[in-house]
């Protein structure tokens, strides 16, 4: 196997249903990529040993042996002990306490660096996307739930062990909607995509929504960011009303954040984003002047993000570089 005598590095994405890994040059170039389901249902030795070849399967690709590998980045999801690294509770892989860095390390030979998927993909989107050039950003992506990532003057924010900025868990509502986190209220309980589609599926059902009615009726597993994309181009008003109403709120929480952090680019990304770009910046950009005080509106840029799936990888990979330099 040829390895040109030049190190890479691995950015790996860790989903709870598909999981992709990206090898790296030296300028962080993509040199070739793998995918794979995530076999949850299998169990975490099937999920574990499915990473092990998803690397190994990019490592081929791009001609490269395990021996080139100058470090591995890991986008993870869940509770993470950054310093120990191990994910101490993922609850769409149905993992507690997995010593993901020791079993990588041991495997590759390498370095690793674990890091939250969502800060992953933030810090990516601030040295390769959206982000560049800024001095501080706030990344923003409402999925299933709302996470969030901040880098602050170049630096990632992070708690004493973990990751930071849990927007999804600001309280908004006082007694609002039960959210995942076993409180009331929280803004993904209220803005989040399973919340969207929670309303559009009683908007299908009283027959306020004909699209998603002949479509998806009021099944809430089909009706995914695509669909309800789909139902709003064909003129359901009642489901674009309620996105609408969903990023507004989401604006409004944003404006929170940006009177604390003072960021200069709130990026945006997720499927929902990606689905409807013009119709989520809108209403955030409207939101967030609603909260935030007039002097940081001013200086603050609301924008999309630019590298979809690439973002984790990327800052999962770049993140990996700075820790092996810090510690050279």
């Amino acid at each position: 196997m040829n390895q040109r005598g030049k190190k890479v590095w691995v950015g790996f994405d860790l989903g709870g249903t598909k999981m992709m890994a990206t090898v790296y040059d030296a300028g962080f170039k993509a040199l070739a990529s793998a995918k794979a389901k995530t076999p949850v249902n299998e169990g975490p030795k099937a999920v574990l040993a499915r990473i092990r070849e998803t690397i190994a399967e990019a490592l081929k690709e791009a001609k490269r042996s395990p021996r080139a590998l100058a470090g591995i980045g890991v986008g993870c999801p869940g509770v993470l002990d950054l310093d120990k690294g191990i994910i101490l509770e993922a609850p769409n892989l149905a993992w507690k306490r997995v010593p993901l860095r020791a079993l990588l390390t041991g495997w590759f030979r390498c370095r690793v660096t674990l890091a939250n998927d969502v800060d992953a993909g933030t810090y990516g989107e601030y040295r390769f996307g959206a982000g560049k050039g800024a001095r501080t950003l706030v990344g923003v992506f409402p999925g299933t739930g709302i996470g969030g990532g901040c880098v602050y003057a170049g630096q990632l924010l992070r708690g004493k062990t973990g990751s930071a900025m849990e927007i999804g868990h600001l309280p908004i509502r006082e007694n609002g909607r039960l959210c995942g986190c076993g409180r009331r209220g929280c803004l993904e309980a209220l803005a989040g995509r399973l919340a969207i589609s929670a309303e559009v599926a009683q908007a299908s059902f009283r027959g306020e929504a004909p699209y998603v009615a002949a479509n998806a009726g009021a099944d809430l597993k089909k009706l995914k960011s695509g669909l309800l994309a789909k139902a709003v181009k064909a003129g359901d008003a009642a489901v674009e009303r309620i996105i609408r109403d969903a990023m507004r709120l989401m604006g409004r929480a944003i404006g929170g954040v940006v009177n604390l952090l003072a960021p200069d680019v709130v990026v945006l990304g997720g499927g929902l984003v990606e689905a409807l770009p013009r119709l989520a910046l809108e209403e955030v950009r409207l939101g967030l002047k609603e909260t935030a005080m007039a002097s940081f509106v001013g200086q603050v840029k609301v924008v999309e993000a630019e590298l979809g799936d690439d973002a984790t990888t990327l800052g999962a990979a770049a993140l990996a570089a700075d820790a092996t330099r810090t510690r050279a």
